[in-house]
């Protein structure tokens, strides 16, 4: 075997080996205690500070030709144009809608009518009449209903059968009702209209869920389009090797060094090569496609486009010593955990709301107005303020009550167990959470001691490969042992490649699970707030 042959190998065994720790586009390092900034009731409030990159504001990305793009810029031009994400972006505002949709119902509401009528009475007489009235109606959040009216009619009967100075009427009712037991108070009246302002809440932290998922999901796929990369140029040059070894034996063949059989092994090690590269190059192109899906960057011809990744895949180690405060935080900030909180809130609500229909419905009902008469209907207007006798008034209460209430005791049962039901539920996500928190650093810790391991892994396999070789030329070993030599080496390297990527995506889920990816991606997402259940 030559030298120049085996200085090839030395070069491939070093070539996995150009990925260095070293710290990365983001400063993964920083721990939760760092990126945090205040205090409230023991537990850090985030802020994000300078040691977190910030994501450009603007991607200029040209409409055609190859698209090059670092990590920051990845994630944001995903954020800006997935199509997937698009859709969920307008859940809030499509919830907003149902606050107002809730508010409506405390909206004044003005009406009007008139019309003609027509009677034919008992003694074959027909009385005629005219009226018109205009009202406005409020209903407020304390369980009280206004109902204001202004009008007049007209008597059209004969002259001759009715006094003229009773032709026109004119009158200004107003009409109070409080509910006393049942609709009484801003709590019951006010609950729906902040469930919908829950519902508006929860959906803005399902988005920042949905954003943290979508931002893991590029990181991801970035890392594994670099990674197929690496895997297809080691696989090339591996399949070069392999050739060169073909060369090689046939002419220590022909000068009738080794057994002609020698060739098939050789041969038989580049038919796996190729193999190898075949599927790296598809590998490749699926991950260019998923890519290209996820950031979906503008312009025509988008499955065409060539990529052209920035980011090396540097792997920074991690410092995660009090594993406490990462949890503290997870238990504070994942989404899905303020989620279930609002849905503890919402069902406190539903609670109140169930509780007060056990209750019979007793309303006070005032009525206060003026009534006017005269021969004209401008006369009739100043008798409403000139005659004597007062205001006409009554007043009253309403009793409603249904001996059984079967429906509200039902719907007051299901509010109470639903509401027990979230609880039970908030306390088990809350367990998974932890759990998911220290999974994903047992996965860090993994990930990390493979990349040594790997490291000296390639090592020995290229030491391994330089001995057969010497072996080899003085006619101890044959091409078989070779060509395994070399496919392991050829796996410790792709190993080695794949230990780094995995690490890479074990901070990323690492910091999903803590919820702290968009925080440390400098990216502004609504739902940063964390929800504080009231103490009971």
């Amino acid at each position: 075997m030559t030298m120049a042959m085996v200085a090839a190998m030395a070069m491939l065994a070093l070539s996995a080996g150009c990925l260095v720790p070293a710290r990365g586009p983001f400063d993964d390092r920083v721990g939760p205690e760092t990126i945090l900034e205040g205090k409230k009731e023991g537990l850090p409030v985030p802020t994000p500070t300078e040691s977190v990159e910030k994501v450009p504001s603007v991607i200029s990305v040209p409409p055609g030709g190859p698209l090059e793009l670092s990590l920051p810029q990845a994630i944001l031009l995903g954020l800006e144009n997935n199509r997937e994400f698009q859709v969920e972006q307008l859940a809030p505002s499509v919830q907003r809608t149902y606050e107002d949709e809730e508010e409506a119902v405390f909206d004044p509401v003005l009406r009007a009518d008139g019309g003609l009528g027509r009677e034919r009475t008992k003694a074959k007489t027909v009385n005629r009449s005219f009226g018109a009235e205009a009202g406005i109606f409020q209903y407020l959040p304390f369980g009280t209903a206004l109902d204001l009216n202004v009008g007049m009619d007209r008597s059209l009967d004969d002259p001759s059968t009715q006094d003229p100075e009773d032709e026109y009427r004119s009158y200004v009712n107003l009409g109070i009702t409080q509910a006393l037991l049942r609709g009484a108070g801003q709590d019951v009246n006010l609950a729906s209209l902040r469930q919908a302002r829950i519902d508006t809440q929860a959906s803005e932290y399902e988005l920042r869920g949905l954003a943290e998922a979508l931002t893991a999901t590029i990181e991801d796929a970035y890392w594994d389009y670099l990674l197929a990369q690496e895997e297809q140029a080691i696989y090339t040059r591996s399949l070069d090797l392999a050739n060169r070894l073909i060369r090689e034996t046939r002419e220590r063949i022909d000068l009738g060094q080794v057994a002609r059989t020698e060739i098939c092994f050789a041969e038989a090690e580049a038919a796996v090569r190729q193999q190898n590269l075949i599927n790296a190059r598809s590998r490749l192109q699926t991950n260019r496609l998923l890519l290209l899906r996820l950031v979906n960057p503008p312009g025509k011809s988008l499955w065409d486009r060539e990529l052209r990744l920035l980011t090396p895949p540097a792997a920074p180690e991690a410092r995660i010593a009090d594993m406490g405060v990462h949890i503290d935080f997870a238990l504070r900030m994942r989404p899905d955990l303020n989620q279930a909180r609002l849905a503890v809130e919402r069902g406190d609500l539903e609670v109140v709301k169930t509780r007060n229909g056990l209750l019979p419905r007793l309303d006070l009902f005032i009525t206060l107005g003026r009534s006017g008469y005269s021969h004209s209907f401008g006369n009739s207007v100043r008798d409403i303020g000139q005659r004597d006798e007062g205001l006409n008034v009554l007043a009253g209460f309403r009793f409603e009550f249904p001996p059984v209430n079967r429906g509200a005791k039902a719907r007051q049962e299901r509010s109470t167990l639903q509401l027990a039901q979230d609880q039970v539920a908030l306390e088990n996500l809350a367990q998974l959470v932890e759990e998911d928190v220290l999974s994903a650093r047992v996965e860090i810790d993994r990930a990390w001691e493979q990349i040594g391991a790997s490291a000296t892994t390639v090592r020995y396999q290229t030491e391994k490969l330089q001995a057969e070789i010497d072996r080899n030329r003085l006619g101890k070993s044959t091409m078989y042992r070779v060509a395994q030599a070399e496919r392991d080496l050829v796996e410790s390297q792709v190993s080695q490649v794949q230990a780094r990527i995995d690490y890479l995506k074990s901070l990323t889920r690492f910091f999903l699970a803590e919820g702290s990816l968009l925080l440390r991606r400098g990216i502004e997402a609504p739902g940063r707030e964390p929800v504080e259940l009231a103490k009971p």
